[in-house]
């Protein structure tokens, strides 16, 4: 089972002791000196487990965060009732992990809420910045702090949150972060749901009409020779089929920027969406070619 740590000055010091005897039983580049960072909020499933599962491939010692943060929750969100499964996602860990670290919002925040905040450019106010104001100042705080307590060789995270892998990028490119940022495959079920911790919230009904989003962005991956129009038609289409799903935004944006694109795009892009399913909100996204 993995070792569970729940203070910085703790973390700080297994990490130096991890260098420290790597460097001591072998050169300076070997892998068991590798130091591999999962964040993650905890109520661990597949999707999660498969980017652990690549960070035990790249060889070293791996830790896992598990922290619900609450700065990236703004007022009326899901803070008080998201999914807290700490037990059940340590042992979800055993052989994966090395450490677990679970600190509590105090240990992470004592003097409260962080006066000082790590904003996002204009990439940062789109689409789940504009639908979540301040979202991303919380996730860039935070995996910051992340960042400077363990000094992570790579931190890995998952496609599904693409934009929040997009700002993460920008942050360590524009801030001169030394790490690597590895990027893990959307994770989903047989009928193509992208695996969230939110999805226990969905009911039977629900769960069923939850599958329309994936399915949107495949109908707008299949009509995408057509241009950045013929796709968008054909997502929303499929969309407006099913009353249980209410669009927050559906978009097709250029990768390396996140700027909606131009109906003229030809190469390259990436199809957001993002709605409600009953009370839960769910994201997704997909690479295209148009």
């Amino acid at each position: 089972m993995p070792e569970i740590i729940t203070t910085i000055a703790a973390l700080r010091e297994r990490v130096a002791d991890v260098r420290r005897i790597a460097r001591q039983e072998g050169p300076a580049d070997a892998p068991t000196g590798r130091v591999v960072l999962v964040p993650t909020m905890g109520a661990l499933h597949e999707g999660h487990l498969r980017l652990v599962s690549n960070a035990r491939d790249l060889g070293g010692f791996v830790v896992v965060s598990i922290f619900v943060n609450p700065l990236q929750f703004g007022p009326g969100e899901d803070l008080d009732r998201y999914p807290r499964t700490l037990d059940a996602d340590v042992a979800a860990l055993d052989g994966l992990a090395d450490v677990v670290f679970a600190p509590t919002a105090s240990e992470m925040y004592p003097d409260g809420p962080s006066e000082t905040r790590v904003t996002p450019g204009e990439s940062g106010t789109l689409f789940e910045g504009a639908s979540r104001p301040g979202h991303f100042d919380g996730v860039l705080t935070v995996v910051s702090k992340l960042f400077h307590i363990v000094q992570p060789d790579v931190a890995v995270f998952g496609q599904k949150d693409a934009q929040q892998v997009h700002v993460i990028g920008r942050m360590v490119d524009d801030l001169d972060l030394p790490v690597r940022i590895a990027v893990v495959d959307t994770v989903r079920e047989e009928d193509g749901l992208a695996l969230s911790s939110r999805n226990r919230y969905l009911g039977e009904d629900d769960r069923v009409a939850a599958v329309t989003l994936s399915q949107a962005l495949a109908a707008a991956s299949e009509a995408a020779t057509g241009g950045v129009p013929a796709a968008l038609e054909a997502a929303h289409a499929r969309i407006e089929a099913e009353p249980a799903v209410k669009l927050d935004y559906l978009a097709i944006v250029e990768p390396d920027s996140f700027r909606e694109a131009s109906p003229d795009h030809h190469g390259p892009a990436l199809m957001l969406i993002a709605a409600r399913v009953g009370t839960t909100r769910l994201i997704d996204n997909k690479r295209i070619t148009t």
